[in-house]
């Protein structure tokens, strides 16, 4: 429920976008309506001797279905220690002439209704209800079933009791009871709870776009740099077109250890930094995958002066590689265009041996592949 502090009333106006869109939103699907609330002037007069002391204050406010009219009438609680008045034979001890009477109930027990009926069937003309112990002077609007003539007021625990006590003493308390000022409640717990959750919802999916987009926009200046970086580096890279005569096409001549093919002619090689050549269709997405030479395991990409995390993956280097330099072909076009025809069944290829690498030829690799003896 939402409590009401008496006291000056202050209109904050919405000062955002959210709020706006959020009270519209509220009134097209009829969630939440503004309802107004009366508060209550009331003038408490008791005789102290010879003396009337009476005490005037905007302290209570009207329920929803309340009459709204001026009354006055002699304060008067129920008899018996329990205060609220739920009871349907509860009793109020007050002067047998017909001057009216306001019942003074203590909240809690049962509906405000029933507290209403009970006091409305003893002949009240009004119900003050006072609120329950810790709430101070707090109040609210308070629902209940109409009653015809019959105004139903809240005042705060405070006031309450001390008119009790007043009475409880002897005091013959009265009480004026006048409409105060109308407000106008724009929010109960349903908005509150709406407001907060859309509020909250709004600001996590504003603050995840926000980072996604900011998080794009540097990862799309590093891939930027990179794809600059790796242009610069791959021409630094020494090429070469294989022709007749050349001593990478002797028959005892090396072959590409990515594809395992003979050098041809007209092929295009790569000569990387630690003088070791390939296909360069070959060694190009393998650099991009791995960064270092197949055979030495040189570090290619770190000695062209390129870094690269580990996060970025070897994935979207081919593929921004495969978008920025149309001539690199990824491993699965290059193993289209160099795959090595189907072995036969008969075919056998017998051990591999490992040799040390000979003080003359330190680049060589370090293995020898037994020659493939083709069974009759």
């Amino acid at each position: 429920m939402t409590l009401l502090k008496i006291g000056p009333w202050h209109n904050n106006t919405a000062s955002s976008w959210l709020v706006k869109f959020s009270f519209f939103w509220l009134f097209s699907q009829n969630c939440c309506g503004a309802s107004a609330v009366w508060t209550a002037f009331m003038n408490i007069s008791f005789h102290v001797g010879n003396r009337v002391l009476s005490e005037l204050g905007e302290t209570g406010v009207f329920g929803r279905s309340s009459a709204l009219k001026r009354v006055t009438g002699v304060i008067v609680p129920p008899e018996g220690k329990t205060q609220n008045a739920c009871n349907p034979s509860t009793s109020f001890s007050r002067s047998q002439n017909s001057e009216p009477w306001l019942a003074l109930i203590e909240r809690g027990g049962c509906t405000f209704t029933q507290k209403i009926k009970v006091a409305t069937e003893k002949g009240a003309s009004g119900v003050i209800i006072y609120n329950f112990p810790g709430t101070g002077n707090q109040v609210f609007p308070m629902s209940h079933q109409a009653f015809e003539d019959t105004i139903v007021v809240m005042i705060g625990n405070l006031k309450g009791t001390e008119i009790l006590h007043l009475i409880q003493k002897g005091f013959h308390v009265t009480a004026i009871v006048a409409v105060g000022r109308k407000h106008i409640i724009w929010m109960n717990h349903y908005f509150v709870s709406f407001m907060i959750v859309t509020t909250a919802t709004l600001a996590y999916f504003i603050f995840y776009h926000i980072r996604r987009l900011w998080v794009a926009r540097i990862q799309h200046r590093r891939w930027q740099r990179l794809t600059t970086d790796l242009k610069k580096a791959f021409g630094q890279l020494q090429l070469r077109v294989l022709k007749e005569g050349d001593e990478e096409l002797n028959p005892n001549g090396d072959s590409c250890v990515v594809c395992f093919e003979p050098y041809k002619p007209n092929d295009t090689i790569r000569i990387l930094t630690c003088k070791h050549f390939f296909h360069k269709n070959c060694i190009d997405p393998w650099i991009l995958a791995h960064g270092t030479c197949p055979m030495c395991k040189c570090d290619i990409l770190k000695a062209l002066g390129i870094h690269v995390d580990i996060e970025d993956g070897t994935e979207s280097l081919q593929v921004l590689m495969s978008n920025e330099i149309p001539e690199t072909l990824s491993p699965r076009d290059e193993e289209t265009n160099h795959e090595p025809p189907p072995a036969r069944t008969s075919e056998k290829v017998t051990h591999v041996e490992e040799y040390p690498a000979s003080p003359n030829n330190a680049s060589q690799p370090n293995l020898v592949l037994e020659t493939v003896h083709p069974s009759p």
